[in-house]
């Protein structure tokens, strides 16, 4: 089986380099996954990104350093600094000055660095059940993180049996994710050093919300069992042109539990703000 169909890559500074699919012309957006085993932009993303291409967008489907394609170095560790500077880059090289950013769980705690640190790159933010709104031990609480770890650091390292459980509690119904999903990014997980899981850095960032210059979305599973849905409040609060919209019997993927309701939320944000 083919984990993940190879597309394009970037060099993103001191010899790496940043796997991505391109889909569609257009306006860009991109797109930030989360940080589960086996994670990448496409096996996340690939059928909203065809959506919004076929309305005007060109979607760059990033894999975060140490993810899917992308080179996985095991001599620093992956702070939120490290990850959101090599996906700027990414679009530095492609040509794109300013661009919406779509990310979800690490990959929107990234996104929320990225407006922060370059606003004037920023166009528009979707934020989907970001992290980096609270202290770890309270991620560390959650009944989907704690799956996750026992997933990756149990005796047999990561299995497809865990890899099931994890994907249990990523959706509010499990039967809406195909095996074939979860064998694929056991497959990639497979290629994950330990490191990229140990050094992982989430800052929390909610007291820095209020600098984000641009309008936000924000969209969130009640039954979400990673991030904790208190952070619909964190966000309409503490972002000052901010939206947020949630979902009831959902869990942290809103993109594959509601596709059809997220595609068309989004776009007419990206269209009209």
């Amino acid at each position: 089986m083919t984990a993940l169909p190879e597309g394009h890559y970037a060099e993103v500074g001191d010899g790496l380099r940043m796997h991505y699919h391109r889909i569609g012309e257009g306006e860009p957006v991109l797109f930030l996954h989360g940080s589960g085993p086996g994670g990448s932009g496409w096996s996340n993303f690939r059928a909203n990104a065809v959506f919004l291409a076929q309305h005007g967008y060109c979607c760059i489907l990033a894999d975060s350093m140490g993810y899917g394609l992308s080179d996985k170095p095991t001599d620093r560790p992956y702070t939120l600094e490290f990850m959101s500077e090599a996906a700027v880059t990414l679009m530095e090289s492609l040509g794109f000055a300013r661009y919406a950013v779509l990310g979800n769980s690490q990959g929107g705690a990234q996104a929320i660095r990225i407006a922060l640190e370059h606003p004037e790159r920023v166009d528009k933010l979707v934020l989907m059940a970001p992290g980096g709104l609270e202290e770890r031990e309270v991620y560390m609480e959650m009944k989907g993180i704690r799956s996750m770890l026992r997933c990756i650091y149990g005796p047999e390292g990561i299995t497809l049996d865990g890899m099931q459980r994890v994907f249990a509690k990523q959706v509010f119904d499990p039967s809406i994710v195909p095996p074939e999903v979860v064998e694929r990014r056991f497959a990639i997980s497979k290629t994950q050093p330990i490191h990229v899981f140990k050094t992982m850095q989430v800052d929390n960032q909610t007291d820095r919300l209020g600098d984000i210059a641009c309008p936000t979305l924000g969209l969130w599973g009640r039954n979400d069992l990673f991030c904790p849905p208190s952070g619909v409040a964190t966000l309409a609060d503490g972002v000052p042109n901010c939206r947020v919209v949630v979902f009831g019997r959902c869990g942290h993927w809103v993109m594959v539990e509601h596709a059809d309701v997220f595609n068309r939320t989004v776009l007419d944000f990206l269209q009209h703000g």
